[in-house]
């Protein structure tokens, strides 16, 4: 299944970042779900649940591509710091949960894809640890693909507001984006990589989250300088709880190196991951897993650094 893409909608004069040698292919969510599903039977019980917000995601998607060409192309890129409060402010009233900034590192861009502009907008919304709580099952894809929705229509949003205001936006859906997500976030201080490469955040929900972002030629957004929880790369040495848990031994120890990958950059088998996430309930254990998951993650952050 193919995402709309912002290429028909590109004027003569914009000047796209691209992906660069080092960018990774796309791991397209729906298409691995009808790839490894497991037959029609398997199929019309794991997708009918989220046939809805699928078809959802596909709309905001192609919203997100053709609304380009809504941007005022003013040149106005510097934002005023009531401007970034009047944004925040927003973002936070339609259900948001963190927003960070950073530049786009172009190794992030998916193979063959590009975007607009170099400066990103992230933001995280929560899946509900009651639902997540309970997966693999219904109740716990069901969410997976709520987040992925209201994300979809909240980059637009935020999209329309930046371009109301005068600035250019694009806005990155959390499925079928251009970008990688979570390496974007964790540059955007929100977070870090797990050993089962999800962002994990001091939130009280951890790991249980999906991420997108909206890119835009504003010069001067307050972007991470640093981040403070870099600290969790050394607890995931320790804990292993994602690798023990994972029913499909997809998460490794030690980086691999997976497909086509020229470099062992990679502690999870997206290839094995597929299997369970397309025939159970989009599976989901690894978030449940997750000491951040079920602990605080102030008061892991000082056992562990005693």
């Amino acid at each position: 299944m193919n995402f709309p893409s912002i290429e028909k909608y590109v004027q003569e004069n914009d000047n796209l970042i691209k992906s660069t040698i080092c960018s990774k292919s796309q791991i397209n969510i729906p298409g691995l779900i009808s790839e490894y599903g497991g037959g029609m039977s398997n199929a019309f019980k794991t997708r009918l649940p989220i046939l809805n917000k699928m078809v959802g995601c596909i709309i905001q998607s192609k919203k997100s591509a053709s609304s380009i060409v809504k941007n005022p192309r003013l040149g106005k890129t510097v934002i005023a710091p009531s401007d970034i409060k009047k944004l925040e402010n927003y973002i936070t009233s339609i259900g948001i949960n963190s927003v960070g900034y950073t530049k786009v590192n172009p190794d992030l861009i998916f193979k063959d894809k590009s975007i607009l502009y170099e400066n990103a907008i992230v933001i995280t919304m929560e899946m509900k640890k009651a639902s997540i709580k309970s997966a693999p099952s219904q109740k716990a894809i069901k969410e997976i693909f709520r987040t992925y929705y209201e994300l979809g229509v909240a980059v637009n949003k935020i999209s329309s507001f930046l371009r109301k205001m005068g600035y250019n936006a694009m806005a990155g859906p959390a499925i079928g984006g251009d970008v990688s997500y979570v390496p974007l976030a964790q540059d955007a201080g929100l977070g870090v990589i797990g050993r089962h490469g999800l962002l994990i955040t001091d939130k009280e929900f951890g790991p249980s989250l999906r991420i997108a972002a909206v890119y835009t030629d504003i010069e001067n957004l307050p972007f991470s300088q640093e981040n403070p929880h870099m600290w969790v790369k050394d607890f995931c040495d320790k804990c292993n709880k994602c690798v023990l848990s994972c029913p499909a031994g997809a998460i490794y120890e030690k980086a691999v190196t997976v497909g086509n990958d020229k470099m062992p950059t990679r502690c999870i088998d997206y290839t094995k991951c597929a299997v369970p996430f397309a025939n159970d309930y989009g599976c989901t254990v690894c978030v449940k897993s997750c000491s951040f998951f079920n602990g605080d993650y102030y008061k892991i952050k000082e056992k562990f650094l005693k």
